[in-house]
């Protein structure tokens, strides 16, 4: 079925788009005010970009009444932030940090969750992640009602025991747990279900075509 996307509201876009652009990596979002207030939201309108630097983008929709949401005021206002990805374990302190708290609400005290300092920028990155970036403000791209938040990584941090080989930055992806973003108000998917397929150089491409 074809959606002319150039004359459906913006609802029924939204829908379309996050019921079919799945799985989708979620950034929480730790920021920092000016007067040094901590806020952590999550962003399903996320990924990285690029290699050199190493580029990180968010998509920050406004508030439901309009106004901006603390990530973007605060990034605006600081231009540093830490983006930390989400665990299985803690898919229900996610979740309490989804909620939309007025300005001012330190939402990982509402849910539990540890600060812990990050090494090159001001906002504290998440205890309970096994995978933290911490960010400086490369561009701020305003798209529509959204802004995308391009952050430049300064630095990560991975957990130990998530580390096959520190010499080689050999990282043990699948014991890092990272969910992601479903269609709905409450779906994820586990990156446990897994399937391996090699690719081809040219040659062996070649070959194969040849015995076939």
């Amino acid at each position: 079925m074809l959606f002319d996307f150039e004359t459906l509201p913006v609802a029924d876009r939204y829908k379309l788009v996050v019921s079919t652009v799945v799985p989708r990596p979620i950034a929480w979002v730790v920021t920092q005010d000016a007067a040094g207030v901590v806020n952590a939201a999550p962003y399903s309108f996320f990924n990285a970009f690029s290699d050199d630097p190493v580029v990180v983008g968010i998509g920050c929709g406004p508030r439901p009444k309009g106004a901006a949401k603390d990530t973007l005021e605060n990034i605006r206002a600081t231009e540093e932030f830490t983006v930390c990805l989400v665990p299985e374990t803690a898919l229900g302190g996610m979740t309490v940090t989804a909620t939309d708290f007025p300005p001012g609400v330190d939402e990982l005290a509402e849910a539990g969750l540890t600060k812990v300092a990050s090494s090159k920028v001001r906002p504290p990155r998440i205890g309970e992640s096994p995978v933290a970036l911490e960010c400086r403000t490369f561009q701020l791209v305003p798209v529509g009602h959204h802004t995308i938040v391009l952050g430049r990584v300064v630095a990560m941090h991975v957990a130990d025991d998530c580390i096959l080989d520190a010499e080689k930055k050999y990282v043990d992806t699948p014991k890092l747990g990272l969910v992601g973003r479903m269609h709905g108000r409450g779906w994820y998917a586990r990156t446990t279900d897994r399937v391996e397929v090699p690719r081809l150089t040219l040659a062996e491409w070649e070959a194969q075509k040849t015995k076939g």
